[in-house]
């Protein structure tokens, strides 16, 4: 499959994943519902395998390859949450990974890696190309890279999240996500397009890191011309993705950049009224919808909390002085 995705890629993801993936629960908080004036949902991949969505489209990337494929391994770039998906998966599978990490990824990240049996590649992400030395390696022995958005299988794993809200009770209004390279939002707008055409997609990213909300507002895809720190490594991407971004473009109502503050917040109140552990990109969304970003005629959301693998010094930091 070379080419962008579809609904039925999607169906065939969820059952290569079932057995597998996390069906995850959707949380509830009556005190946010009468705070916003909205009934939200939130769909927490923090508790999927490795806490967080990125396992979906990794385990259905590697279980799509061939006996040949496996056996040369695989080889794959990210900050952390994509190379834990690819690291848990290829342990399951039986196949041997590389990841290429910054040097600066958070070490509970590298830590969950390590753990799966996964080698390690560091680089410097202020000089160094990460699919340039991704790239070589697959080339030296012959391994299949994994991408971290830009591939229909893992858009299509992803999208398995966008099958559980259809088949959840409420009709949705609107759902929001984060975004970074626009994978996940991509496979959620596929089946949702499908099966609940009713609901409104919208998307979060960091304020220095809203490629997408440019691109979306100029009609075009748009590259940053900056790349500066931001506490959601998970989502710094600088362009929205070859494959994401057509799929996106028709299906985004709207984009909110959010700060780092915003996010700290987020991870606050997640805590505090769902009970669950969020870092920073994995609380785009929540923090957009509690900057009151959403339409006030969106009344019934599903809110995708992406990841939950955070420094526990920022964690504290979120908890205490946020």
């Amino acid at each position: 499959m070379n080419e962008a995705p579809t609904y039925s890629d999607i169906v065939d993801a969820a059952q290569r994943l079932e057995g597998h993936a996390v069906k995850t629960p959707l949380l509830r908080s009556d005190a946010l519902d009468k705070r916003l004036g909205k009934a939200l949902w939130f769909k927490a991949e923090c508790l999927q395998k490795k806490n967080a969505f990125k396992y979906r489209g990794a385990f259905n990337r590697l279980s799509a390859m061939t006996a040949e494929e496996r056996a040369r391994g695989v080889v794959a770039f990210s900050s952390g949450n994509h190379a834990q998906g690819v690291s848990c998966a290829a342990r399951e599978l039986g196949i041997d990974a590389i990841i290429v990490m910054p040097f600066d990824a958070p070490k509970v990240k590298v830590d969950g890696v390590l753990a799966d049996g996964a080698t390690i590649v560091s680089y410097d992400r202020n000089t160094e190309s990460r699919e340039e030395i991704a790239a070589a390696i697959a080339a030296r022995d012959g391994r299949t890279l994994v991408p971290s958005y830009d591939d229909p299988y893992i858009i299509a794993g992803q999208g398995t999240i966008g099958i559980e809200l259809a088949e959840a009770e409420p009709e949705f209004d609107a759902m929001i996500t984060c975004l970074g390279g626009g994978g996940m939002c991509a496979g959620i707008s596929l089946a949702l397009n499908e099966l609940a055409p009713q609901t409104r997609i919208f998307g979060a990213e960091p304020e220095h890191y809203n490629d997408h909300q440019m691109s979306l507002r100029s009609g075009q895809r748009m590259k940053l011309k900056t790349t500066p720190p931001s506490l959601c490594d998970a989502i710094m991407t600088p362009q929205p993705g070859e494959l994401t971004w057509p799929i996106n473009s028709k299906s985004l109502s709207d984009v909110y950049a959010v700060s780092d503050a915003e996010c700290l917040r987020a991870m606050k109140v997640a805590h505090k009224e769902l009970g669950v552990t969020l870092e920073p990109g994995g609380a785009a969304a929540m923090a957009a919808v509690l900057a009151g970003h959403l339409p006030d005629d969106v009344k019934t959301v599903a809110v995708v909390l992406s990841g939950g693998n955070v420094d526990p010094k920022i964690m504290e930091r979120a908890l205490h002085d946020s």
